[in-house]
């Protein structure tokens, strides 16, 4: 392992291991972030072997994981953490914001993704929030999906489902919910502006996943955008 919190474990606190093949990075990353109350960095790792050795001893609750690493990349260490430990929520912090390794990310179980021009505030809220269960994804990915989603739903292969027209038997709620996921709005954005509790959203998508045959949150934009509601 590559270093640890100095800090004494608390009630209560968030466990985190910090993973960056590069010590400039990785060390003080891991010490900015032991600096806020509820967070405890457990292990800075310099690979994804170290990332499931630290896990291993736990308990770890969020990896903050880079995804250029050596011996055992993020997507792969991301992928072997949702199978082994799905308790432990993965939040990727890159300089890589593309197609291939956003959505190798997110499929292999990432929460939250952020790009290293995300600031401490940003970085420490989507540890809290994958720790809590819910996805972050900074604005940078965010436009990156809706444009790749947009672009699939304009020229949809024989396949794809997006042209299907939504069900009759969809609430007028869970189309709200639709076109908002298709605005790109998180589930506390959704939220927030239906004045509504994250449960509660989490409630109409099962639904409306249920419903449509939804795969994914790309998918449910590609088919807001197919039915003209985004």
């Amino acid at each position: 392992m590559s270093g640890t919190s100095e800090q004494t474990e608390g009630p209560g606190r968030l466990k985190v291991v910090v993973a960056d093949d590069q010590a400039a990075v990785r060390e003080p990353l891991a010490a900015v972030l032991g600096l806020a109350e509820d967070i405890e960095v457990v292990a800075a790792a310099a690979d994804g072997g170290e990332v499931l050795a630290a896990v291993a001893a736990g308990p770890v609750d969020v990896v903050l994981m880079d995804l250029r690493m050596p011996v055992m990349d993020g997507i792969e260490t991301t992928r072997r953490l949702t199978e082994e430990h799905p308790e432990v929520a993965v939040v990727v912090l890159t300089t890589f914001a593309d197609d291939e390794s956003i959505l190798g990310a997110l499929g292999a179980g990432a929460r939250g993704y952020l790009t290293k021009n995300a600031g401490r505030q940003d970085i420490t809220r989507a540890i809290r929030a994958a720790g809590a269960g819910q996805s972050v994804l900074d604005r940078e990915v965010q436009d990156r999906l809706l444009a790749t989603a947009r672009a699939k739903a304009a020229a949809p292969a024989p396949s794809d489902t997006a042209g299907q027209p939504l069900p009759d038997d969809l609430t007028p709620r869970e189309r709200e919910v639709l076109t908002l996921i298709g605005q790109g709005l998180s589930n506390r954005g959704i939220a927030e502006k239906l004045f509504i509790s994250e449960a509660t959203v989490k409630t109409h998508i099962n639904n409306l996943f249920a419903k449509t045959h939804i795969r994914d949150r790309a998918d449910a934009v590609r088919r807001a955008i197919a039915a003209g509601l985004a």
